[in-house]
């Protein structure tokens, strides 16, 4: 969950397609 976290705040708009695709992984 930390790392989504620092994903979104790193990568803003990009984070946010990798929250939803790292939700699905895991």
């Amino acid at each position: 969950m930390a790392k989504i976290k620092v994903a979104i705040n790193g990568y803003g708009r990009i984070g946010r397609d990798l929250h939803r695709q790292i939700l699905e992984i895991d």
